[in-house]
C-alpha cells in the first residue's frame, strides 16, 4: 500500500536539498503564529476537517507538479486533508507527528571568522528556533549548548575529519533538554559549565576569563549573570561572541525563569552589568546566541549579527540600569511550556526515556526585545 505519511526525517531532508514541495500548514491561525515551516503555505481548514467538511480543500490552487505535504499540530488532522486532496488526484502526504515531532529538525550554516581559521557551525532546530554551535580548528572540535540528537553533532565531526573534546552549556537551560551529557558519554568529551552548584552531576567548572583552546582556536569564558546567575558567553578567536541567552541580535535574555520576584528583579540588575560589559568589545564582534524567535530556512545563513548592529537594535544596551530593569521586568514574555521540570532535569543531567518533544514542544521564549 502507498504510504500516506512522511517522516521529519524525510521532509528536511527534501527541503535541504531544495526539491520541489509545497508545505500545506493547515492549523489555526493563532497556533501557525506560534510557530511554522519555513515557506509553508497557510490554509486555516483545521475546524472544517474536524467537522468533516473536506470540501473546505477544493478552493485551494495547489500546484500539480509537486508533492504537498499537510501538517497539523500531531499528524492526525493532516490525514483527513491528505485523503480528501488524494480525492482530487493531488500527490499529498502527511508530515507523521506534525508540529510537534518538526520541532527536533534541524539544518546547518557555517562561517569562518575573519582573520581566523576557526570554523563555526551554526547547528539549528528549526522546528524551534534553538542554536547550538561547533567550533572546529585543526581536527578538533568543541560543541556549544547542543540542543539536537547527539549522533548529529557525532556524523558532522565524523563528515568534517574532527574530534570533539569538549562539551558547553551556557547555563542551564528552561526551554530545551541540554544533550550535553549524552554527548559526552557518547564521544569520551569533557562536558564543561560555568561554575555553580545548580547541577548536581560532574562538570569541569569555568571561571571567568579562563580560555579552551582547541587546535589553533581560544574560546573565552565570560561570566554574564544574568537571564541566570551563572550565564557564561564564550568569545571564540576575540571574534565572534557564543552568548546564549544572554544577548540576541534584537534582544536580551529574560530574567525571570525559575525565579522568585526577588530574584528576577536581581537577575535584572546583573544583567544589566552583563550587558554593559559585552558593549565594549569591539563593534566588529560577531553576537550568535542561543535561540532565534523566527522559523529557520535552509538557506545556510548564520544567524546573528555584529555588535554594531547589535547597539542600534537593542535598546537596552545604551539605557540607564533603573530604566533597563523596570522596562525589561514589565515585558517579560508567558513562560515556556513545561520549563520547571526542563530545568529540574537540566540540573540533574537526567535525559527522559520516550519522545523529548512531549515537554519540548512550542516556541522559544527566552528573549525579550
Amino acid at each position: 500500500m502507498e504510504s500516506i505519511d512522511i517522516a521529519v526525517e524525510d521532509l528536511r531532508d527534501w527541503l535541504e536539498a531544495g526539491r520541489p514541495v509545497v508545505v500545506l500548514d493547515i492549523r489555526p491561525e493563532m497556533e501557525r503564529r506560534e510557530w511554522s515551516i519555513p515557506g509553508s503555505v497557510h490554509a486555516d481548514i483545521y475546524d472544517a476537517l474536524r467537522l468533516n467538511r473536506p470540501s473546505t480543500l477544493d478552493t485551494l490552487s495547489l500546484p500539480s507538479d509537486q508533492p504537498v505535504v499537510a501538517v497539523c499540530a500531531m499528524g492526525r488532522t493532516s490525514l483527513l486533508a491528505v485523503e480528501a486532496l488524494r480525492r482530487r488526484g493531488v500527490t499529498a502526504l502527511s508530515l507523521t507527528g506534525g508540529m510537534r515531532a518538526w520541532s527536533l529538525a534541524w539544518n546547518i550554516a557555517e562561517m569562518t571568522l575573519p582573520g581566523s581559521e576557526t570554523a563555526i557551525l551554526q547547528i539549528r532546530r528549526t522546528g524551534k528556533g534553538c542554536l547550538s554551535y561547533v567550533v572546529a580548528s585543526e581536527g578538533q572540535a568543541l560543541v556549544v549548548d547542543p540542543c539536537v540528537d547527539p549522533a548529529i553533532y557525532m556524523k558532522i565531526a565524523r563528515d568534517r575529519g574532527l574530534k570533539i573534546t569538549h562539551i558547553l552549556d551556557t547555563h542551564v537551560h528552561a526551554d530545551h533538554l541540554s544533550r550535553a551529557r549524552m554527548l559526552a558519554v557518547a564521544t569520551g568529551a569533557q562536558v564543561c559549565l560555568p561554575d555553580q552548584k545548580r547541577v548536581s552531576y560532574s562538570f569541569h567548572p569555568l571561571q571567568d576569563r579562563d580560555v579552551l583552546r582547541i587546535g589553533s582556536a581560544e574560546v573565552e569564558v565570560l561570566s554574564t549573570p544574568g537571564h541566570t546567575m551563572e550565564s557564561a558567553c564564550y568569545y571564540v578567536d576575540g571574534r565572534a561572541l557564543l552568548t546564549g541567552d544572554t544577548l540576541f541580535p534584537a534582544a536580551v535574555g529574560r530574567p525571570d525563569l525559575a525565579a522568585s520576584v526577588d530574584q528576577a528583579r536581581e537577575r535584572a540588575n546583573a544583567l544589566h552589568r552583563s550587558l554593559q560589559s559585552l558593549n565594549e568589545l569591539p563593534a566588529e564582534t560577531w553576537i550568535l546566541a542561543g535561540h532565534t524567535s523566527e522559523p529557520i530556512p535552509f538557506d545556510g545563513r548564520v544567524i546573528g549579527a555584529p555588535l554594531s548592529l547589535v547597539r542600534e537594535n537593542v535598546q537596552g544596551l545604551g539605557e540607564a540600569r533603573e530604566t533597563f530593569v523596570e522596562r525589561l521586568l514589565a515585558r517579560i514574555p508567558p513562560n515556556p511550556p513545561n520549563h520547571l521540570e526542563i530545568v529540574r532535569l537540566n540540573e540533574s543531567g537526567h535525559f527522559p526515556e520516550g519522545d523529548p518533544t512531549e515537554l519540548e514542544a512550542g516556541a522559544n521564549r527566552c528573549a525579550v526585545s
